[in-house]
């Protein structure tokens, strides 16, 4: 049985009263749970407008997408975009002020926990991510990678359903961007967490359990 169901999405962006753009044109495609897919697809092809959707982030759209066979629409929207799904972005998004635990636990000043010890889960993913020894550091004080890092953490804190990652080794070298690959795979079998990857990398794509290529707007 699939944990992830879209059906028939559509996304029309109205830019004029004249012009409007396809973005999606019927997107069909389903995820188990625990899988690690890549979404792949040149500029254009609606990666982006797919991942904002699967996101909350734009409920603008006609179809469905259902998770665990609930409509995404009938969730809080605060409440889904935390509780159900994290998000880790090509640009990092550090506070640069606060340190790596401090941003690591952003998320829960804004939403709390749904029953997690928070000092446990902290110091979990401190070392699944291996930046125990730089807790206390600010995000200038990293490198690319171990940003990103702290990123992946943040987006686990709350212990997410689903792990969207935009793009995630777009700002990085090779070897790094391999590194967070790696470490994205193994959070997955840890956790059982389902990992959606956007990617225009085909070396990374071919390391998921599967790859769904968009082109204009269609799963094909």
């Amino acid at each position: 049985m699939s944990y992830i169901d879209i059906k028939n999405l559509k996304r029309v962006y109205q830019m004029s009263k004249e012009i409007s753009v396809e973005a999606l044109r019927g997107v069909n495609f389903d995820i188990k749970e625990g899988e690690f897919v890549s979404v792949v697809g040149s500029s254009g092809s609606g990666k982006s407008t797919l991942l904002n959707i699967l996101g909350g982030l734009d409920r603008e759209y006609t179809g469905h997408v259902l998770i665990d066979g609930t409509d995404i629409k009938k969730y809080n929207p605060n409440f889904y975009r935390r509780h159900i799904v994290g998000t880790v972005f090509q640009q990092f998004y550090l506070i640069p002020s606060l340190s790596v635990e401090e941003n690591i636990l952003l998320p829960m000043k804004f939403t709390g926990s749904k029953d997690i010890d928070v000092s446990k889960r902290l110091e979990y993913l401190l070392d699944m991510v291996d930046l125990k020894d730089r807790r206390k550091h600010l995000p200038k004080e990293l490198s690319g990678g171990q940003a990103q890092r702290v990123a992946i953490a943040r987006a686990l804190i709350d212990a997410p359903k689903i792990v969207l990652a935009d793009e995630p080794t777009g700002n990085l070298d090779s070897k790094t961007g391999e590194a967070i690959l790696t470490l994205l795979k193994e959070l997955n079998r840890t956790e059982g967490v389902t990992v959606i990857l956007v990617t225009h990398d085909k070396n990374i794509s071919k390391k998921t359990d599967r790859v769904i290529t968009l082109v204009d707007g269609k799963n094909v």
